[in-house]
């Protein structure tokens, strides 16, 4: 049967095609290497680039009812090997009837080259092929062919960060490995196929496109439910299906996001609540995914007031309403000022963070903190107004530390809103989490609204201390404590400040700390400068900021926005393993048992549950003596494997912990450890 299903696709095929083979026309195909010089021994990877002509097509590597995927006949130096291709996520396309999985926009093949070990640097390495792919049109198909060659010379294997943003791109388009085995079942005519996937994991326009031929009717539509922590793919089998010990395939879950999986013969749920995809109506489910996502963004937007970088600020916006005895119209002005500036920063985030992601970065929420230049920014903007809390210099005029502190009015209002909204954005807390996962895969209009749903949570309490004026009533009466109180608070912005030039050591190295450190020192005594000529009544006496202003500007774009300190080659403490999606696959292969968590130096939670569970002792002995593997990822500087990863699991930021057992299950941890939690499961 399996030779009538090809004799009938090459019949296809022929009767569509218009031409003989020929050199490359209708898709154009170049070979790229991630790196001009790699190291002997070492493994590189590849790229062959398709880019097709508009209304043209290649194809996946199961091309569906008709249609051939490309390959490269090799000719490579004695030692020199290339793997197999990796395909993209594909996209359907039904001509005459037929179902094809196809690329109609530029797409990028990977395969890893293995470099011979005793090749020697400065010597050339040539690497030739011929590749060959099938192009089609909706009318006609031309069977392709061209030279394909590069030209490497063995060296150090240094990665530029122009080749290393283009492969990322490439990589995040990938279908990610599933952790979990899936099963299946065929009776009664059809392939019913579960998926393991948690329910908190939104999915949009999900499709199996299965990469074992012969299994399902590929014209035939798919009904895809959920049902728990599962999705159940039901489909018609192919005519003349064989027994398949295996179905291996891809499983789509948003616009070219996947995870490929193999599933075994076993026992499959009966379907769930349906999955619509993009081009049916909106069906209750989806609305119920929405707004639960929006009221986990509200709440946990709500909870990060309690952080000590955002609570001094909220206390003392609250507390000017107090000194100053605003009226109730004045007080709901900069409530609804404070609360723009919180909700208009969320979705600036929101859109700056969506574009990153459509561009193939595997971004998630807290990104600006992965850019050292963010960071020194926000260390001078804290150091400023932890000397302005500390009483150090009152600036009437620039209005820096006034302005974002203790200003009255819309203006500083709304720029403390911005402030709040910048420096709470490092960890995603335990509602945050899942709310801020479902944005990134719902349509664009759906996941804006949740980051503003988030804004909303983080501007609550002061739009409600600002309309209602019991609780205005219940703020203690102004006097000489609020003095004290304002010194009192700098202290948790002073640690913020801290922690920042903490941040920034580890991501740009001590030479950049320093610089950073000595670019808040000057800032200081600048401020401090003109406060005292403020105090003089000097003509333009904000004057002795504006070269600081300028050189601290300059410190900034001098700042290297690549990694220098590697945080996550250091990460590794103890007996912990640097986290490799290959390193896991072959540990759970080996049924042992492994507990993962994701961390990064920007972010408060991560800190706290490391230092208070999972470097304990008592923890460490646990593991060791149940054979428990623990293994960290740090995402300090944004490292795009662990974003994808995350991204698989729901997730958009950190923290996020898992326990994967031997017997294959695999358990979500809660945001906030204990030791007793961690040495439960090694019992």
């Amino acid at each position: 049967m399996r030779m009538l299903s090809f004799l009938a696709r090459l019949w296809i095929v022929l009767l569509l095609v218009g031409g003989v083979a020929a050199e490359a026309a209708h898709i154009r195909a170049r070979l790229d290497a991630e790196t001009m010089r790699p190291a002997p021994g070492s493994r590189i990877t590849l790229a062959l680039t398709m880019t097709p002509e508009r209304d043209w097509h290649g194809y996946w590597i199961n091309p569906g009812d008709a249609g051939a995927p490309a390959d490269i006949a090799w000719a490579l130096p004695n030692g020199a090997t290339a793997g197999a291709m990796r395909y993209p996520v594909p996209q359907r396309l039904i001509v005459q009837g037929l179902m094809n999985y196809v690329y109609e926009r530029p797409y990028a093949l990977l395969m890893t080259l293995t470099v011979p070990r005793d090749a020697k640097p400065g010597t050339p390495l040539a690497l030739r092929g011929k590749a060959r792919w099938l192009a089609c049109s909706p009318v006609i198909c031309v069977p392709e062919q061209g030279p394909v060659s590069l030209d490497l010379v063995i060296g150090d294997g240094a990665v530029t960060p122009a080749a290393r943003g283009r492969f990322d791109g490439w990589r995040a388009r990938l279908p990610m490995p599933l952790g979990q085995p899936a099963s299946f079942e065929t009776k009664a005519g059809k392939v019913r196929i579960a998926i393991p996937l948690p329910a908190s994991r939104a999915v949009a326009d999900p499709y199996f496109y299965p990469a074992t031929d012969n299994v399902i009717d590929y014209a035939a539509p798919q009904i895809i439910s959920r049902r728990g922590d599962r999705l159940i793919v039901e489909a018609k089998a192919a005519k003349y299906a064989e027994p398949a010990g295996t179905i291996e395939g891809v499983i789509a879950i948003g616009p070219d996001r996947g995870l490929s999986l193999a599933a075994r013969p076993g026992t499959v749920p009966a379907a769930g609540i349906p999955v619509f995809s993009s081009g049916d109506a909106a069906p209750e489910g989806g609305w119920r995914i929405f707004l639960l996502a929006l009221g986990g963004a509200v709440l946990g937007g709500l909870l990060l007031n309690a952080m000590p970088c955002v609570f001094p600020i909220l206390s003392l916006k609250a507390l000017s309403l107090a000194r100053g005895g605003e009226t109730d119209g004045k007080a709901r002005v900069e409530a609804l000022a404070y609360s723009g500036g919180v909700i208009l920063s969320c979705i600036l985030l929101a859109l700056a963070l969506l574009s990153l992601r459509a561009g193939g970065l595997a971004a998630g929420w807290g990104f600006q903190l992965q850019d050292p230049r963010m960071v020194l920014f926000l260390l001078l903007l804290v150091t400023a107004i932890s000397l302005n809390l500390a009483g150090l210099f009152e600036l009437r005029a620039v209005g820096l530390g006034e302005a974002m502190t203790r200003g009255q009015g819309a203006a500083p209002a709304f720029w403390t809103g911005v402030l709040a909204a910048l420096i709470a954005t490092p960890c995603s807390g335990p509602f945050m989490a899942g709310a801020v996962g479902a944005a990134l895969l719902l349509p664009p209009v759906a996941a804006v609204a949740i980051f503003a749903g988030l804004g909303l949570g983080l501007a609550l309490p002061f739009l409600l201390i600002g309309f209602m004026p019991s609780l205005r009533r219940l703020l203690p009466k102004p006097g000489a404590w609020m003095d004290r109180m304002r010194r009192i608070l700098s202290v948790p912005m002073f640690a913020t400040a801290l922690g920042l030039a903490w941040i920034l050591g580890r991501q740009a190295g001590v030479d950049q700390m320093v610089v950073g450190i000595g670019a808040a020192l000057l800032l200081g005594l600048a401020l401090w400068w003109v406060g005292a000529r403020q105090t003089h009544g000097k003509r333009f006496s904000w004057a002795p900021v504006l070269p600081v202003v300028a050189a601290a500007m300059a410190a900034i774009l001098l700042v290297p926005a690549g990694t220098a300190a590697a945080p996550a080659s250091e990460a590794a403490k103890g007996d912990a393993e640097p986290f490799s999606e290959a390193r896991l696959a072959a540990l759970l292969a080996e049924r042992k048992p492994v507990f993962l968590y994701f961390t990064a130096d920007w972010c408060l939670t991560c800190k706290v549950n490391e230092k208070a569970a999972i470097e304990r002792q008592a923890v460490r002995d646990h593991f060791a003596g149940a054979g428990v593997v623990v293994m960290v990822g740090d995402w300090t500087n944004g490292d795009p494997a662990i974003g994808r990863f995350l991204e698989a699991r729901g997730r958009s930021g950190v923290p996020l912990y898992l326990f994967y057992r031997r017997d294959g299950r695999t358990e979500t941890l809660p945001q906030i450890l204990t030791p007793a939690t961690l040495t439960a499961l090694a019992a």
